[in-house]
């Protein structure tokens, strides 16, 4: 085989790699070793700012495939026959640790999928578990701050989270799924994966149905307990990382089925709780339809380029998808692609991993890491007598009216206020006895960490939650801990 020749980023080949150009074997170094400079400088450049959130990461990419007709849903061209296909690229993290952190953390898990169909990049960009632990986003970076390192310590701080959900009952629902053993997934294979957001899919007809996407794992599911999760982060901090490429090395491809549940036109099940990203909808009322397979069966090539610089945001939505007034959506709208502009540059779109693959036509030039393939020396304003990009009017936006014209910062908790009654049917439907035991043994253990002069004051407004979601529930905890109260006072009435 014909072997390359060694070349600077310019292209100019050149010979000595290991030694710098020196005075006499004991001189100084020559400013003009131009490969000392240019490797340096490169080196210390090697790193852009980790994520904010879900910097521990994993990735593949893959293929999905549509198995089910849903045009009376949708009229996104990726739907629009059974046996479509198109490329995927995913990535699965953690959320609160950094790059260098196990990812066997107690901690729920990103799931992002990057679809490149033939109408642009449709990014669905979620978690493992269908609600979050806030509904309105304006209180995102308090919460994540919680979840990050104190301040004055620089260590993680369980009386800070604790303090936080308990002032914030909305979280409970979320809290307790975490708390419980698929807050510790077996890697990334053996999860299901969730939009958590309320979408909407609009018709060739113009008519729009609700819909949450869920992604459901053919591996089925498998969670470390408490003890495994702890031992592994001490024996193999990147084990989701390593099982992922190890299962697709050996040709076991992970695969399952995306399932979004509409409301079939139902709309008087809708309510404003319908957009709460703390509720799910149950299947009972909104039943789950198969559309489609993805199979993940072929590892980047190189990690960094296209793992560590992938870019997904929600408001990547392809004709035919579209957005819902769940204000934590909303709020991730403006968020997720302002921070991509931050970290990998205004040109993050460009990279290959982040590429439409099917061409990109607009009047957007120049910034930092420009590439002109796409438009060359086409004009860059419009409207102009010289190019041939126009506007199509069959991908106008969908029109409709809102409930009130009245503007103001409205709570929603004074009209949905019930946080109890979905986090209670989690811990007395969902989960089988082995897992409410896991669920508190959990719990407590957490809580047990919660110290400072607020200790007692933050603990026992926590338990209010556990007993209005279920009495059996906030006893065991308080007893776990220690605490003694009156369950009576604490009991929920919707």
């Amino acid at each position: 085989m014909k072997k390359k020749k060694l070349t600077n980023a310019s292209g100019i080949p050149y010979y000595e790699h290991q030694n710098s150009q020196t005075v006499g074997a004991r001189g100084p170094v020559l400013l003009q070793d131009f490969m000392l400079q240019e490797n340096l400088a490169h080196f210390v450049r090697e790193r852009i700012p980790e994520r904010v959130v879900h910097a521990k990461g994993s990735g593949a990419y893959g293929t999905f495939t549509v198995t089910n007709d849903i045009t009376r849903y949708t009229r996104a061209k990726l739907f629009s026959k059974v046996g479509n296909s198109c490329k995927v690229f995913a990535r699965f993290s953690t959320v609160g640790g950094e790059r260098g952190s196990a990812d066997t953390e107690r901690d729920p898990r990103g799931f992002a999928l990057k679809f490149y169909t033939e109408d642009g990049n449709w990014d669905l960009v979620g978690n493992n578990t269908p609600v979050f632990f806030i509904k309105d986003a304006k209180k995102f970076p308090d919460f994540i701050h919680t979840q990050k390192r104190h301040p004055k310590t620089n260590l993680k701080s369980h009386t800070m989270m604790w303090d936080f959900w308990s002032l914030n009952p909305e979280s409970l629902h979320q809290v307790m799924i975490l708390m419980s053993d698929r807050g510790t997934p077996y890697g990334y294979r053996h999860m299901h994966g969730f939009g958590s957001h309320t979408f909407s899919m609009i018709n060739a007809n113009w008519e729009r149905v609700w819909v949450k996407f869920h992604f459901k794992t053919q591996q089925g599911i498998k969670n470390f307990t408490d003890v495994e999760a702890t031992q592994m982060k001490g024996e193999n901090p990147d084990f989701a990382q390593e099982d992922l490429v190890k299962a697709i090395e050996k040709g076991n491809f992970l695969s399952g089925h995306l399932h979004p549940s509409n409301d079939r036109g139902a709309s008087k099940r809708i309510s404003m709780e319908s957009f709460d990203v703390t509720k799910v909808w149950f299947h009972e009322d909104f039943p789950l339809i198969e559309v489609g397979e993805l199979e993940l069966n072929t590892l980047p090539p190189n990690y960094f380029a296209h793992v560590e610089q992938a870019a997904f945001s929600p408001s990547n939505l392809i004709d035919g998808i579209s957005f819902s007034p769940d204000r934590m959506l909303q709020g991730r709208l403006f968020s997720y692609p302002d921070a991509h502009r931050y970290r990998i540059g205004v040109n993050a779109h460009q990279l290959e991993v982040n590429r439409c693959p099917f061409g990109v036509n607009n009047f957007q030039r120049d910034g930092a890491m420009a590439n002109s393939q796409d438009y060359e020396d086409a004009p860059n304003y419009f409207p102009n007598s010289f190019g041939d990009v126009q506007p199509d009017e069959n991908y106008r936006n969908y029109e409709y009216e809102i409930d009130s014209n009245q503007v103001a910062h409205f709570d929603r908790n004074e009209e949905d206020n019930d946080h109890y009654t979905q986090p209670g049917l989690l811990y007395t439907k969902a989960m089988n006895e082995e897992e409410r035991q896991h669920l508190v043994s959990n719990i407590v253990a957490h809580m047990k960490k919660i110290d400072g002069d607020r200790k007692d004051e933050i603990i026992n407004r926590q338990l209010c939650h556990f007993f209005r979601a279920n009495i059996d529930l906030g006893m065991k905890i308080a007893i776990g801990l220690g605490v003694t109260i009156d369950a009576s006072t604490f009991v929920h009435t919707k």
